[in-house]
């Protein structure tokens, strides 16, 4: 666990190692930084949900496929909005799991097999090190700009868009009792991960599937079909609680004799994801201002059982849990990067683009945020709709006003990768060698 250090916040060898970096690249960063685009202002639109559960965590390749680096754009610290300002500490809280993570791995070892920018494991050393000089968010803000360069991400041709989840906190039972009639799944026996060529595709990628009694496989049923015939149950709930569940990835199971469990995410079924909030726009069930979780729970409490199964059938991918004893309420659960997610401190972001474990500094705009906001978050989990290079699901905490802050952030903005010095040096450097333009 990430503590404060007040004793080593002056004056040790690391503290002028720390200062020695920083200047020796002021002339790097004075040459590099273009002038950056005018800051990105929306309005709060109503969120659909995005599907953020915590996928498999990247996998060591023999031959990984590398996506190709954000073109770097180096900007000075006075050109981030809000980083004067900007709350550090849950990040750091954060970004010292991921320290711990790295620091079993060989120093060798990249730190992402996809995504080439992230670089290994030793180019994070010190930037890892440096967090033991940390007592205060003054402190914090000093050692990440005297070790890191910030380089916005570029969205290419997608659309910016940042959402944002949390963990439900939901009412259960340990048999069904109306209204909590609906099972919360444990993975199935029957479920199984295959090589995509033993169902028909391409091969190289593992894929759930269904092994039937005779040993065929098939693709994993979609929701309809499962939805009441679960094995391994954790519980019951509420419908429209363990559907929302579902969309969050995990969440706490609160049972009648107050003892807490942790539905933790575990697999899904492969199935395509359906947003339920464009299902009920198009056919015009709710409107604009109610789409959001809140409003389609609204929607689906005053309209028979059976509409509101439908709606949830739409989103065919289908999703099942583990229990896992609460330790520390105050986290969050474990994301895709195999730390616990740390409120406003931690993101979800497309990890074939963007590498898990690195810090980014967010600034987009939410009334659950306060309006406009700006942030250093941590990428540790994915999520099945979080495509893009300008992506990002910021994880809100757990329970109802977590889950009312997280679904009114659905909004543009702007995302900048903070990488060690050294190896934003070796990315900038090859660009401007080989004329490359800036923007």
């Amino acid at each position: 666990m990430w503590k404060l250090h007040p004793d080593r916040a002056n004056g040790s060898s690391l503290t002028r190692w720390i200062a020695r970096a920083g200047a020796s690249l002021l002339v790097c960063l004075g040459a590099c930084v273009s002038t950056p685009p005018a800051p990105v202002s929306t309005g709060p639109q109503p969120s659909p949900q995005a599907d953020t559960v915590s996928d498999t965590p990247e996998q060591t390749a023999t031959n990984p496929e590398i996506a190709p680096a954000p073109f770097p754009r180096p900007v000075p610290y006075e050109a981030l909005p809000g980083w004067d300002t900007a709350n550090l500490l849950p990040a750091i809280e954060a970004f010292s799991r991921t320290c711990v993570l790295w620091s079993a791995r060989p120093a060798t070892s990249p730190v992402s097999n996809r995504v080439a920018y992230a670089g290994t494991i030793s180019d994070w050393a010190g930037a890892c090190a440096a967090l033991e000089t940390i007592s205060d968010a003054s402190s914090a803000r000093t050692v990440f700009e005297a070790l890191f360069t910030p380089l916005e991400i570029l969205p290419g041709d997608k659309t910016p868009k940042f959402t944002g989840y949390f963990e439900p906190q939901i009412m259960a039972r340990r048999t069904p009792q109306y209204p909590y009639t609906q099972p919360v799944p444990g993975l199935p026996d029957d479920l199984v991960q295959v090589d995509r060529s033993e169902l028909g595709g391409e091969p190289g990628r593992k894929v759930p599937a269904q092994r039937q009694p005779n040993g065929q496989l098939r693709p994993y049923p979609p929701r309809a079909e499962i939805a009441l015939n679960t094995q391994n149950i954790l519980g019951y709930a509420h419908p429209a609680d363990v559907f929302f569940l579902q969309i969050q990835g995990s969440g706490r199971l609160v049972f009648e004799d107050g003892s807490v469990m942790r539905a933790a995410y575990a697999a899904h079924n492969g199935q395509r994801f359906g947003s339920t909030a464009n299902y009920l726009l198009e056919r015009g069930k709710i409107t604009r201002g109610e789409a959001s979780m809140q409003g389609i729970r609204a929607w689906m409490d005053r309209v028979p059982r059976e509409e509101a199964r439908a709606a949830m059938n739409f989103n065919k991918r289908f999703v099942f849990f583990r229990p896992v004893e609460i330790g520390d309420p105050s986290l969050g659960p474990v994301g895709a990067h195999t730390v616990p997610l740390t409120p406003l401190g931690s993101m979800a972001i497309d990890p074939s683009l963007n590498a898990l474990g690195v810090p980014f500094f967010v600034n987009t705009t939410s009334p659950g945020l306060g309006g406009n906001w700006s942030g250093l978050l941590i990428g540790q989990d994915t999520g099945g709709a979080i495509k893009g290079r300008v992506r990002g699901d910021i994880y809100f905490g757990t329970g109802d006003e977590a889950g009312r802050r997280a679904g009114t952030q659905n909004a543009a903005g702007r995302m900048w990768a903070f990488l060690p010095r050294p190896l934003a040096a070796r990315l900038i450097e090859p660009a401007r060698d080989h004329g490359r333009p800036e923007s």
